[in-house]
């Protein structure tokens, strides 16, 4: 497994995960269409850099044929659940659909395997806590259906054309490398907004409920970091057969202990202010990644608040203002 297109090679997860594998010798082609995506987030090492639409079905085609990868990795998608609940048809057209262009081109090229960048999401509003792989699939969102999906389809392209898969539920990314990191507009993530007010781009950090039934009654989640999931993703390569594995540290963060954490790292004040809920957060969202520690022998590096943020704080000095700077 040596030989790797990276589609979404340029967006923030895709383009640390390029950067992993380069760092370890495998051949690196990324495909994206620079929508979200930056071309300055590509490694110069690359093989090639192939601006491209996933609707380009024929263009897919004949990439997978010319390029004789081994596998895919597919990051290539839209993910703001609020914008999906606003035009779905933007995200099961680009998600699902476009996803399928890619999954046909696999079968063209003969490619191995797919290693599909899934989401949290499908799970919905889970019954129990951590969450495991055989929760309820019962997403509330688009985004989550079309991520759904399209795991769907992954398994009749394993039952059909066998080619294996591997779909990766990763809940709260978050962290950088020393040369790329998260760079969005607008910004949606709880870390790089509270960067944004230590770097005094913003006056004050919003949070959105602080009465939930947690210990200071802010929202948990389960932040991983950029890196472990690059190292998730290589792991994915090879793979037992084909399935999917939750990606997480198990070990839950609240909003208001990401705060006290980046206050610790940057030395910045980062006022508060609180707001109503929003609707449809859940108090809690913990992985359960006992299987993709134990099957793909994933070992996450990256276990605490601090290691995150300073590793994003690091990459914000070198880049204040993202990928403007390079």
């Amino acid at each position: 497994m040596k030989k790797v297109l990276i589609a979404g090679g340029a967006g923030y997860i895709g383009s640390i995960c390029a950067e992993y594998l380069l760092d370890r010798d495998y051949q690196v082609t990324v495909l994206d269409a620079l929508i979200t995506g930056h071309r300055k987030a590509v490694d110069p090492r690359v093989d090639d850099f192939v601006e491209m639409d996933l609707a380009d079905r024929d263009g897919l085609i004949a990439l997978c044929e010319k390029g004789q990868f081994d596998a895919i990795m597919h990051f290539a998608a839209f993910s703001l659940v609020g914008e999906s609940m606003q035009d779905p048809g933007k995200y099961f057209r680009n998600n699902l659909a476009n996803a399928i262009n890619l999954a046909d081109a696999a079968v063209a090229g003969k490619v191995k395997r797919i290693v599909f960048s899934s989401t949290a999401a499908t799970f919905g509003m889970p019954e129990t806590m951590p969450i495991a792989e055989d929760a309820p699939q019962k997403p509330i969102n688009p985004y989550g259906e079309s991520k759904l999906c399209f795991e769907k389809v992954l398994a009749w392209y394993k039952a059909i054309h066998n080619i294996d898969y591997t779909a990766l539920r990763y809940f709260n990314a978050a962290g950088a490398s020393i040369n790329f990191g998260e760079d969005h507009s607008p910004e949606s993530h709880l870390i790089p907004i509270i960067m944004q007010v230590a770097q005094g781009k913003r006056s004050k950090i919003m949070v959105y409920g602080n009465d939930y039934d947690t210990p200071d009654g802010s929202c948990i989640r389960d932040y991983i970091h950029v890196i472990d999931l690059a190292q998730a993703h290589m792991k994915a390569l090879y793979a037992p057969g084909s399935g999917h594995y939750n990606l997480g540290t198990g070990n839950g963060l609240s909003v208001f202990e990401i705060i006290e954490a980046a206050r610790r790292v940057t030395g910045r004040e980062i006022p508060v202010e609180i707001a109503p809920r929003r609707a449809g957060d859940p108090p809690r969202l913990i992985a359960d990644s006992r299987r993709a520690r134990k099957e793909l022998n994933w070992q996450p590096e990256f276990e605490n608040a601090e290691a995150i943020i300073s590793s994003v704080w690091q990459w914000l000095k070198k880049y204040p203002d993202g990928y403007q700077d390079k």
